[in-house]
């Protein structure tokens, strides 16, 4: 366990530009809570009772990041800020993953068994993320800041959006995939259509006008 602790520990140094020094890297939350969950998790795993939830209850209240003691957590893990984050029980998370403040990986509340997701290695999963179910998130994919992904993301992928959907897969750009600069402006959409019923007026009522003088 303490070669799995020095691997998150490396992870800051590698993955955080504000990281300078051992002492102020060990003042991270994030570090504190899946140093608490590795003792946590090995306990719950030789089943012992309750002390591994209590032991998950006490990082919560003092690191805002709620992980229980049931997740499966590989080495060299990074949650950056990590306020408000939440692993759920059967969550299985590969090796070199990291995590941002607000995501969840949570279930739908309609599974039993494995409920909670699958997360490959070198994942990113970026701010306010929702990962939902029993799915699995390929290696090296990215999701973005509040997507809510509820289906499967194969590896090497970008997913962003509610749902979330694949827009960029291998390096590449998917043909249709969300453009937020290319949006449709439904505003302009509906000047236009009164602009139109407007010349639309304007002629008939030239029309009536010219019918008008036609008969004086």
């Amino acid at each position: 366990m303490l070669g799995t602790i020095r691997a998150d520990i490396r992870a800051v140094f590698e993955r955080d530009p504000a990281a300078r020094n051992i002492i102020e890297v060990l003042t991270y939350p994030g570090l504190h809570a899946i140093i608490w969950h590795r003792i946590a998790h090995r306990l719950w795993r030789r089943g012992v009772p309750l002390i591994p939830r209590l032991i998950s209850q006490v990082a919560r209240f003092f690191t805002g990041i709620e992980i229980h003691p049931g997740a499966v957590i590989g080495s060299s893990f990074f949650i950056d800020h990590g306020m408000g984050t939440v692993i759920g029980e059967t969550a299985e998370i590969g090796d070199n993953v990291t995590l941002y403040q607000g995501v969840t990986l949570g279930g739908t509340g309609k599974e039993q068994g494995k409920r909670h997701p699958t997360i490959g290695d070198n994942v990113m999963i970026s701010t306010g993320a929702k990962v939902l179910g029993s799915i699995t998130v390929g290696d090296n994919a990215k999701v973005g800041a509040n997507a809510v992904v509820v289906k499967p993301v194969p590896a090497n992928c970008t997913v962003v959006g509610v749902p979330g959907r694949v827009v960029v897969q291998g390096g590449r750009r998917v043909v249709g995939a969300l453009e937020h600069g290319n949006l449709p402006d439904p505003e302009a959409q509906m000047l236009h259509c009164l602009l139109k019923k407007i010349e639309s007026l304007e002629r008939r009522i030239d029309e009536l006008h010219s019918d008008s003088e036609t008969k004086n």
